[in-house]
């Protein structure tokens, strides 16, 4: 049976190995071992079902009509965070019918409940014991399991019912609304005037790029929503008094009221039914607005899928956001004396999604000080309307929950925060930005509050900003914006101090690394989960050393959960790549470089293992390791220092020295092979086929082109294909650029060698084999410098850039010859001068 069975075997040896270590059989110690087994089931389920230990739910009727606390021992969360069981442990002695009469009349639940003894399982399901099973038969236990986290209670389904059918719907419905808008656009005086203003407006206060169309997407967002947060809710104040839904409120009215709204929106009404039914039985204020995180999510991934892509849509778990918030609370206290709580503190979300943040922060503040730094000293910015949205929500109501009053907030502020580098000068622009007061509505509102946090030295900067690096897909052309200042920044910082060859430090995240790293004040904190990447990246060597030049104190806790390097199941985002926690101290009175504490949870464990820990794990409490970095600027995976007394086979310096004296390696001329983007259209086994894939890609590529249509599910786009669509550049079809190359070790195939359709074939690549890429020379092939293992090969052709290194890691090229000038120039030979004096 344990092959059968594995999870139900793992938790028999648990149990065993728990009663040995702890001498005890009770409830206490115990119980772990069924929540590791419910686990592991959890997370094999395709409802993506997790256990969430000791969760406060509500009491159902007591027959004595007492009030009672009722906290099961887990409760297993779907998708879209709707409970879907619990758990209840006993003790190994009790009489277990008894505990369970007991529970239930304490108000425990009966919809879907398991009872556990360790020795007998009990299925309470819709109010009736469904099933009963001896926990010793490997078989019964994981079928009364399995018939547990296999039922869905009613209001779930129908959410999970709508949710499909809203997908559907959605489409269609869109298009209806874009058509009533482009309707009021083309004849409607009143909405003419009143989105030209609101256009104005928003240009002023948000971002000089805002166009026509994303006013027209912030209204759709608008109406679509309006009725998620009513049914959610179930009052219609932030509506009222918020300054930018009342401003869009008041342009809907201009066009589409009535049977006309309700005509065009009457299919997404089951989904609108369906979300109020689900948070009816959610009592708990909390629990509303992660629910409401999590259907604005599902929304946003089906209204705009690009978007959601480019901002980096995620619910960020709270258990990291409490645990960044005691963790700045306490760096203050250590390193400054202060408290977040204390005047003068001025706190910063950049980027605050749906808020969650700063309604954590509202709850972590003693009661006597919310009110004012509610009021004065805590600031949040959110670029897209949708978030804007919930956050101004959530934070109002939070703090409403919380003091039994309701005032606005007033330092939540629609921008791009990469955008608004504005904070340098204040005073010039506080003056512009008054001006903007006669203008009325939302905007003015809008400009004032950015404004106001311009002039504010922040202290404290706080968050989850967005990871991705441009998109997941580039057919979709929709690559993150541009931030010239922003970037010329990181240019002349993270990637002047790398001395990789390449480095690519544009991502969104060191955008806000950078941009929070300027914004801060002489003494302040930056707390920000982001990809992990830059710990060990050798790409990365230049942020490494930048970071610890410009923060005295580096507190990392390597959350782990890279699909490459692991299973991935431990990612607390569910997401392909690793994340880390990142909290910067810096300190005017510090000496640079600054000292790294590193502390990494176990990668091994499940994401809720993680999130349970870090909901325990406390800064004073860590061992922090103390790491210095190597001569390369390494933090982990620190090299031998003896490698620095070997020749370098070669290096950047090297490579464009304009003189012999500056040469410091064997090798001048290096290159990683060609890397396509596109495999399947410019290799092939068989000439003949290559040639009329070839023609077939280039003819409908210069089709689009002449069409200026650069969209097309044939061609496979990327960043350097783009680039060169938009300059105009057209493909030459020509036979005699089908050669012979190794694609991977020991396969020869032929290849397109045309520049335009492959993502990388560069000068360097016509200097290896020259100008026809046909030249004699013979390279030696290394796996790339990321890579966790080390291959050699060598070719006598051109490689592709996976020959050497077929997953992570490119393959370098080391060329025995070169041809100058790229491939036009005589052969010379490619060892320097300065590594032959070395070995003579």
């Amino acid at each position: 049976m344990a092959e059968d069975y594995p999870h139900i075997s793992r938790y028999r040896e648990d149990l065993e190995r728990l009663i040995a270590a702890g001498g005890s059989d009770n409830e206490l110690n115990i119980r772990r071992a069924f929540e590791y087994c419910l686990v592991a089931y959890c997370r094999e389920h395709s409802d993506r079902l997790t256990l969430v230990p000791e969760l406060r739910t509500d009491a159902r009727a007591r027959p004595d009509g007492a009030d009672a606390q009722v906290i099961p021992d887990g409760t297993v969360r779907d998708a879209m965070r709707l409970t879907r069981g619990y758990w209840e442990a006993k003790d190994r002695h009790d009489d277990l019918d008894a505990e369970i009469r007991n529970k239930f009349n304490r108000g425990y639940p009966r919809d879907n409940i398991i009872f556990e003894n360790s020795r007998t399982a009990a299925l309470f399901q819709n109010g009736g014991e469904v099933m009963r099973a001896d926990m010793s038969r490997e078989q019964d236990l994981h079928l009364l399991i399995r018939r547990f986290l296999d039922y869905e209670l009613p209001q779930s389904r129908e959410l999970r019912r709508a949710q499909r059918q809203f997908n559907d719907d959605l489409p269609s419905v869109l298009a209806n609304l874009r058509e009533a808008v482009d309707a009021a656009q083309a004849d409607n005086p009143g909405y003419q005037a009143a989105a030209a203003e609101f256009l104005a407006l928003c240009q002023k206060s948000i971002s000089p790029e805002v166009s026509d169309a994303d006013v027209r997407e912030m209204l759709l967002q608008h109406i679509l929503t309006k009725d998620i947060f009513l049914r959610v809710f179930t009052e219609d104040q932030f509506h009222r008094e918020n300054n930018i839904a009342a401003q869009l409120d008041a342009l809907e009215r201009t066009f589409f009221t009535g049977d006309a709204r309700r005509q065009a929106i009457d299919r997404l009404r089951p989904y609108y039914s369906a979300i109020h039914i689900a948070a009816v039985g959610i009592a708990d204020y909390a629990e509303k607005q992660q629910f409401l995180k999590t259907i604005y999510e599902n929304f946003y991934k089906a209204y705009n899928p690009a978007a959601a892509d480019r901002l980096g849509v995620v619910y960020t778990p709270n258990e990291v956001v409490d645990f960044i918030i005691r963790g700045a609370d306490w760096l203050l206290q250590k390193h400054f004396g202060k408290t977040l709580a204390d005047t003068g503190v001025q706190i910063l979300d950049p980027a605050t999604g749906t808020g969650t943040f700063i309604t954590n922060l509202i709850n972590h503040l003693p009661a006597e000080r919310l009110e004012y730094k509610y009021l004065n000293e805590i600031h949040a910015n959110e670029v897209a309307i949708l978030p804007y949205y919930i956050a101004n929500l959530n934070i109002e109501h939070t703090y409403t929950e919380l003091t039994r009053q309701y005032k606005e907030f007033p330092n939540l502020v629609l921008v791009d925060t990469l955008d608004n580098m504005d904070w340098g000068g204040a005073t010039s622009g506080a003056v512009q930005r008054q001006g903007a007061l006669e203008l009325g509505g939302m905007s003015a509102d809008n400009w004032v509050r950015l404004g106001l946090q311009n002039e504010k030295p922040i202290s404290v900067i706080i968050g989850n900003p967005p990871y991705n690096d441009s998109q997941n897909n580039w057919n979709d052309f929709n690559p993150n914006r541009e931030y010239p200042e922003l970037k010329q920044r990181i240019t002349d910082t993270y990637v002047a101090a790398s001395s990789a060859q390449k480095t690519h430090q544009y991502d969104m995240y060191k955008h806000f690394i950078r941009w929070s790293s300027d914004r801060l004040a002489d003494d302040g904190i930056i707390g920000f989960i982001t990809n992990r990447a830059y710990l060990d990246s050798l790409q990365d060597d230049g942020f490494r050393r930048t970071i610890l030049n410009e923060f005295s104190d580096l507190y990392i806790i390597d959350l782990g959960g890279n699909f490459q390097r692991g299973s991935g199941r431990g990612n607390v985002f569910g997401i392909r790549i690793g994340v880390a926690i990142g909290l910067f101290v810096r300190r005017s009175d510090a000496q640079s470089p600054g000292k790294i504490h590193y502390y990494a949870l176990d990668d091994e464990q499940s994401a809720q293992a993680k999130l349970s820990e870090l909901d325990k794990l406390t800064l004073s409490g860590m061992n922090f390791q103390e790491i210095t970095p190597d001569s390369s600027g390494n933090w982990l995976n620190q090299g031998n220092p003896d490698f620095g007394k070997l020749m370098p086979l070669a290096d950047k310096q090297t490579k464009f020295a304009k003189q012999h004296d500056d040469e410091r390696a064997v090798f001048r001329l290096y290159s990683v092979g060609v890397k396509t983007d596109r495999d399947d259209w410019v290799y092939d086994f068989d000439i003949q086929n290559l040639r009329n894939k070839a023609l077939f890609f280039s003819d409908k590529y210069n089709e689009l082109l002449d069409e200026r249509k650069p969209v097309d599910p044939v061609i496979k786009w990327s960043s350097t294909l783009e680039s060169r669509f938009k300059r105009g550049e057209r493909i030459v079809f020509n036979d005699g650029k089908r050669i012979k190359s190794l694609w991977r070790p020991f396969t020869t195939k032929w290849h397109y060698a045309e520049p335009l359709m492959n993502d990388r074939l560069t000068r360097n690549h016509y200097e290896m084999f020259g100008k026809d890429l046909r030249q004699d020379n013979k390279v030696i092939c290394v796996k790339g410098l990321s890579a966790t293992y080390f291959s050699v090969l060598a070719s006598n052709t051109i490689v592709n850039e996976k020959f050497a290194g077929t997953n992570n890691g490119s393959t370098f090229c080391l060329p025995l010859y070169r041809y100058p000038d790229e491939g036009e120039g005589e052969r010379v030979c490619n060892i320097t001068d300065w590594a032959i004096e070395r070995v003579n």
